[in-house]
C-alpha cells in the first residue's frame, strides 16, 4: 500500500543568503572589465549562487489570484512568462545598459528583430525614416523590402558629412535617423556627434547600431545618440 508522509508546516523565515543580496543596480563605480562580467547580477537569494543561472522556465508561479491579476495587468513587474521577461534576460539587459551607458535595455532574438521592433514603434504607414546609405546589407533589405511593404519609407544620405544633404533629406514626416557607428562592410566611420546635432535640430531621435564597435570602443550615448 502506498504510504503518505506528512510534515509539519515550516516556519517562514528569510533564507540566510537573502540578507546578502544587493538590489543596487548602480555599477558606475566599477570599471568596464568588471561590469561586463558582473553588472546587473546579484547572488541568488535562495541558494547563494554567485553566477546568474540560465532560467529555462516558460511560466512562473503566483502566490494567489491577486498576484496573478497584478502581473497580467502590469501593476506587479514580477515574472509572468519568459516571452515577456526572464530573470536571465533581466541581468543581460541591466549589463548591456551599464556598458552602453543607457538607462535600460531590452534583449531580442536578433539584431534585425531589435531594429524592426524599435523603428516600427517610431514610424508607421505613411511615415518615413532617414538612414545613412552605408549600412549592413541585411538592414538595407529590411528597409527597402519589408518596411516598404508596410508603408514605411526610408530615405538615404550618401554623404553623412554633408549637413546640407541631411537637411534636404529630412522631411516633416521623418520620425527618426538611423546610422551604424562602423558600417558593415565598408567601415566608413560615421561622426555620431555631428549626426546627433542634426537630429536635435530637427527634433527627432537618433538611433545607432553599435554592433561592430561595441561599447568597449564607442559609446554612442556619450556622443548624443538617443537609442543604441
Amino acid at each position: 500500500m502506498p504510504r503518505s508522509v506528512t510534515t509539519a508546516p515550516s516556519q517562514s523565515r528569510p533564507h540566510p543568503y537573502a540578507e546578502r543580496v544587493s538590489t543596487n543596480d548602480d555599477w558606475r563605480g566599477f570599471g568596464f572589465d568588471t561590469r561586463q562580467v558582473h553588472a546587473g547580477e546579484a547572488p541568488d537569494a535562495t541558494h547563494g549562487a554567485r553566477i546568474t543561472p540560465i532560467y529555462l522556465s516558460a511560466a512562473y508561479l503566483f502566490d494567489d489570484f491577486a498576484e496573478a491579476e497584478a502581473r497580467f495587468t502590469g501593476a506587479d513587474e514580477g515574472q509572468l512568462y519568459s516571452r515577456n521577461a526572464n530573470p536571465t534576460h533581466h541581468v543581460a539587459e541591466r549589463r548591456l545598459a551599464s556598458l552602453e551607458g543607457g538607462t535600460g535595455a531590452i534583449v531580442l532574438g536578433s539584431g534585425q528583430a531589435a531594429i524592426t521592433g524599435l523603428l516600427l514603434g517610431l514610424a508607421g504607414s505613411g511615415e518615413r525614416l532617414v538612414s545613412t546609405a552605408s549600412i549592413y546589407s541585411g538592414t538595407r533589405i529590411l528597409f527597402d523590402r519589408t518596411f516598404a511593404r508596410l508603408g514605411v519609407g526610408v530615405d538615404y544620405v550618401r554623404d553623412p558629412t554633408d549637413r546640407a544633404e541631411w537637411d534636404r533629406t529630412i522631411t516633416p514626416g521623418t520620425k527618426a535617423i538611423f546610422v551604424e557607428t562602423i558600417p558593415n562592410p565598408k567601415n566608413d566611420l560615421v561622426d555620431v556627434a555631428a549626426v546627433a546635432e542634426v537630429a536635435r535640430a530637427h527634433g527627432i531621435p537618433l538611433i545607432v547600431d553599435n554592433t561592430v564597435a561595441t561599447p568597449y570602443v564607442i559609446r554612442p550615448f556619450e556622443l548624443g545618440a538617443d537609442v543604441v
